[in-house]
């Protein structure tokens, strides 16, 4: 058996933090590494208990959620840890803040334990992960300042079938509503994505947004 997935929870709220700390507990390929209430007991406690993945929310006192994950996961830090930011605030601003920190995943905290758990494992293997209702939103507000480049080459080392999967992602679509269009399995759709972030030497979902509508495939 391959060793558990080792969680720090950083939330001030203690009602929040205990629900997240049982949910990932109940987990038998998770264990709570350690938890506290505000960031800057988070930045020392990874020194100490070496966590996997971070949850972290964003509005805390002494150090916020997302100056912690500048320290943690940001430019210049020799060895970046994996953050999940989990916050109640959906508002583009910090999800933009907690991508630029260095942040691996956003999520909200009204979203399902199921995904939740699934944001854990995805940021876990090194893989970057956005909600996709903040997908949504980011591509519904920001896709009209995302001008093509002119001259952008029309030669774009994808098949017919990954540039279709590549339009719905710039749509803001999870890959189960991706699925769903395409009427392929959800595992099928992870294999096509993988393969887009692979040749166009993309980070995540997010950058493949930028890339579809920089090279006039969506609008």
């Amino acid at each position: 058996m391959s060793a558990p997935i080792r969680v720090l929870v950083c939330d001030d709220q203690m009602l929040i933090r205990t629900g997240l700390v049982t949910i990932i507990d109940a987990q038998p390929d998770m264990e709570v590494a350690g938890e506290c209430g505000d960031g800057r007991t988070g930045v020392e406690l990874v020194g100490k208990v070496r966590p996997d993945v971070v949850l972290m929310d964003i509005r805390m006192p002494v150090l916020d959620g997302l100056e912690a994950t500048r320290l943690l996961a940001g430019a210049g830090v020799p060895h970046p840890v994996k953050v999940l930011v989990v916050t109640t605030f959906n508002l583009d601003e910090y999800v933009y803040e907690a991508l630029r920190a260095g942040a691996s995943g956003f999520l909200l905290k009204d979203a399902p334990p199921d995904r939740l758990l699934h944001g854990i494992r995805t940021v876990a293997t090194g893989a970057a992960l956005l909600d996709p209702d903040v997908t949504r939103r980011l591509v519904g507000r920001y896709a009209a300042r995302i001008r093509p480049m002119e001259n952008a080459s029309r030669d774009i080392p994808l098949t017919p079938r990954e540039l279709e999967v590549l339009r719905l992602i710039a749509d803001g679509l999870s890959n189960s509503e991706i699925a769903a269009v395409l009427v392929i399995s959800q595992e099928t759709v992870k294999t096509f994505v993988s393969r887009i972030l692979g040749k166009l030497q993309l980070r995540d979902r997010v950058q493949a947004v930028v890339y579809a509508y920089r090279h006039g495939l969506a609008t």
